[in-house]
């Protein structure tokens, strides 16, 4: 039995910041992030006590959106060596399995709530076995047979979060709160360091929550000025766009990231003085995203898929998911887990339930496009 080392593939971009300490879990979130495939083969038992096919399990997902060692483990288990392969965006993956048109080569991907309905309808997805997945027996009824996946036909929960922000106290030293915080920061203390989710509706949701409008709306005079603002005010401040802030944030590359919570715990705990970044949970509530696991429409390996699914269904591999990537996995019971092994930082992964109250599940809506447009006018107006 051989034990393979996790292989990363990097751009000589990330050169730089291998040589200046990034640490490993940071440097493999930054290659992923960038879209970069990862092969993480390990132990290989050629079927394992799972019965698996050793053929391999292609996932499309997130950057760092798993534990390496819970894929070494899963390999050294069950047999089939893990290849990841990410993105930065729903848009981003959907228009890749749609252009593949059921020839992707993936087994599994990772969309948002919202982009399941969508998906399922553009026969992008799979239907579920059920009777493969005896572990959904450990998720919290609170996270399934959602109105955007009834019965959980095509999807299983993954984990849940919501979207922050992300301050450097030393450069903003007024404490920050609300989304109307954040804007104005960007526009100030923050002009020229600021970076902001690489994500059309995130983006759009905190506009729209900063000024008491219902993050779904589809009123064509909110989404005018939202345009206005965003292009025009806000443009000129922006020093990127990226979906995973936290490598950053530990080397103090930004006063002010637009953040989800996990993404932002893990680059403040990666930071030589964690106290230095205050992560804001926004008083006036957030989008309320569940990440979910999907099954692609003609994954070659589609019985080791329900087995990945199953696998990170167990208590126990589902705490060192959560230990990982810092957000919550929806399985019964993982708070008092988490708060038993002492993880860091825990208010930054569960939300009090009046948090809870003020979060919103994004939809998907007849404004989707026109928010993709001013997306795109934004990146445009931000030299990006």
């Amino acid at each position: 039995m051989s034990d393979k080392p996790v292989r990363v593939l990097l751009p000589e971009s990330m050169a730089s910041a291998f040589s200046k300490g990034l640490s490993r879990r940071a440097l493999l979130g930054g290659a992923l992030g960038l879209g970069v495939t990862a092969t993480l083969a390990a132990c290989s038992t050629g079927g394992g006590g799972g019965g698996g096919s050793a053929s391999g399990l292609n996932i499309y997902t997130w950057g760092e959106y798993d534990d390496p060692a819970v894929l070494k483990d899963f390999t050294s288990e069950f047999g089939p060596s893990i290849t990841i392969d990410s993105y930065g965006s729903n848009q981003e993956m959907i228009s890749k399995l749609v252009t593949a048109s059921g020839t992707s080569g993936y087994d599994l991907c990772v969309p948002t709530h919202q982009y399941i309905p969508q998906m399922a309808a553009s026969d992008l997805l799979e239907e579920l076995d059920h009777s493969k997945l005896p572990n959904m027996k450990n998720l919290d009824p609170a996270y399934i047979d959602q109105d955007f996946d009834p019965g959980n036909v095509y999807s299983v929960p993954k984990d849940w979060g919501s979207t922050g922000y992300v301050y450097d106290t030393t450069v903003i030293t007024r404490e920050l709160s609300t989304w109307a915080d954040f804007w104005d920061a960007a526009q100030n203390e923050a002009s020229g360091k600021l970076s902001l989710l690489e994500d059309p509706g995130e983006i759009a949701y905190s506009y729209f929550l900063a000024n008491g409008i219902d993050p779904n709306t589809t009123d064509e005079g909110h989404l005018e000025d939202y345009r206005v603002f965003i292009t025009e005010t806000i443009a000129p401040h922006v020093q990127a766009f990226e979906s995973y802030p936290s490598g950053t944030i530990a080397q103090n590359g930004r006063v002010l990231a637009h953040a989800w919570n996990g993404d932002a715990r893990q680059g403040i705990l990666n930071n030589e003085d964690p106290a230095r970044y205050r992560y804001v949970t926004p008083t006036e509530g957030g989008n309320l995203w569940q990440d979910n696991w999907a099954i692609v429409k003609g994954a070659p390996n589609a019985d080791a898929a329900h087995e990945f699914i199953n696998y990170v269904l167990d208590p126990e591999v589902s705490l060192q998911e959560l230990i990982y990537i810092g957000y919550h996995t929806a399985v019964q019971g993982i708070e008092e887990a988490a708060t038993e092994a002492g993880v860091e930082l825990p208010e930054l992964i569960f939300f009090t339930p009046e948090q809870v109250d003020k979060l919103v599940f994004a939809k998907l809506t007849d404004a989707e496009q026109t928010i993709v447009s001013i997306y795109d006018e934004l990146t445009a107006a931000a030299g990006q």
